[in-house]
């Protein structure tokens, strides 16, 4: 029994403990980590992220009163509301986002029926590995489940990315939740965030994917991004009164930049150069790997470490020590900060004959030099938002991706 088989049975167990009945369907949302395009998705840029096999596990079935009972195993919490008053601006954090996602779920396919929800996660809490797209869209599958509806992919991840602006007030693109959605096993995701197109690129198979949390907690709604945003939004502004065409940072050509950069203060100059030289950074390295070039790959994920630190301004000094060690350990050929900054994860791409020991020793030496507990985990890119098990007696409510 594989791993995924091995939570799904202890979270059926664990839901009829808590119920008194077996859920009717459990849907498996994994996180995901992205390998490189930071801060490009809400510039209708491009990504390249993989879906983690960590991740949310949601157990549901239907109830007759109306209620919406919700228990967050790992927190030890639960939350009671009605199913037609639910009001997602109250309580804690976890509970918006399962109400938010209910919410918005009822407004675009009508009426939901009540529900026992069994939540829990192994993905860390707070590092940049998208637990919050994790939890909103397991949520709104296993719910979906319980209706007539079904969803595709490219709409549930619109629908995730509402729950984040209009619920939760983060101003944040759609790549975390099109990762979540959309994965697929063994390949990362090229992810176009004009167009909402991806593709799958390959990974080399003698290359793993190490991901390095700095235990720097993030709080993405109280930290810097939607300032970033902002920043870049008044960079295209400025640069479309020399140059009206660009409809976004994306379309902004290196050329463009320095004609016409000196019209923009720093700030602006520099949020504006590191997405339009990441966007650069993302094609280059679909390209290296579908090449089978993970060298290449490894030294543009340098690259972009650079651009958040010195343009961006997202990076920090525990961060900044945790992809310096990567790159100087055995067998690693690249490694940046992953998700929006602030703290969180790095993320670095090791050779598989390397990949245990660097697991070991990069925490190690991250600990004797920043006192801060850091841990490694070797990962697998996974299959995006799933239904891992189901009584048969509800429909699929999730389209498989073309």
């Amino acid at each position: 029994m594989g791993r995924e088989d091995l939570r799904t049975e202890e979270l059926r167990t664990a839901f009829e403990r808590a119920f008194g009945a077996p859920p009717d369907l459990v849907v498996r949302s994994p996180g995901r980590v992205n390998l490189i395009g930071e801060h490009t998705d809400y510039n209708d840029g491009f990504t390249l992220p993989v879906a983690l096999d960590l991740g949310t596990d949601v157990a549901v079935r239907r109830r007759p009163d109306g209620l919406l009972r919700t228990i967050a195993r790992r927190l030890d919490a639960t939350d009671t509301r009605p199913v037609d008053a639910l009001r997602p601006a109250e309580g804690p954090e976890w509970t918006r986002y399962v109400a938010g996602a209910a919410v918005l779920l009822r407004e675009s396919r009508g009426n939901l029926p009540g529900a026992d929800l069994l939540i829990d996660s192994d993905l860390p809490i707070g590092a940049g590995l998208s637990s919050s797209a994790s939890l909103e869209l397991g949520v709104l599958v296993a719910l979906l489940g319980l209706t007539t509806s079904a969803i595709d992919r490219t709409e549930l991840a619109r629908l995730g990315q509402r729950v984040e602006n209009e619920i939760i007030g983060v101003r944040s693109g759609i790549m975390d939740q099109l990762a979540i959605a959309c994965g697929v096993a063994g390949f990362a995701l090229l992810i176009d965030c004009r167009t909402l197109a991806t593709e799958a690129v390959p990974l080399p198979p003698a290359i793993r994917i190490l991901v390095l949390d700095s235990a720097v907690p993030r709080t993405l709604a109280g930290s810097a991004y939607n300032t970033r945003r902002a920043e870049c939004e008044a960079a295209l502004r400025r640069l479309q009164n020399a140059a009206p065409q660009p409809r976004a940072l994306r379309d902004v050509t290196p050329d463009l930049l320095a004609r016409h950069g000196s019209r923009l203060p720093d700030v602006e100059l520099r949020r504006a150069r590191h997405v339009v030289t990441e966007n650069a950074r993302v094609l280059a390295s679909a390209a290296a790997l579908n090449a089978g070039d993970a060298e290449t790959f490894g030294r543009l994920m340098i690259d972009s470490h650079t651009s958040l630190r010195d343009d961006y301004a997202v990076s920090g000094p525990e961060l900044d020590t945790l992809v310096d060690i990567a790159c100087t350990t055995p067998g690693v050929l690249g490694a940046r900060l992953t998700g929006a900054g602030f703290g969180g994860c790095a993320v670095a791409l090791v050779t598989a004959e390397h990949a245990e020991h660097a697991a070991t020793a990069i925490p190690a030496r991250y600990r004797d030099a920043t006192g801060q507990p850091g841990t490694a985990s070797i990962t697998v890119p996974s299959q995006g938002t799933h239904v891992s098990w189901t009584s048969g007696a509800t429909d699929q409510p999730l389209h498989t991706p073309t």
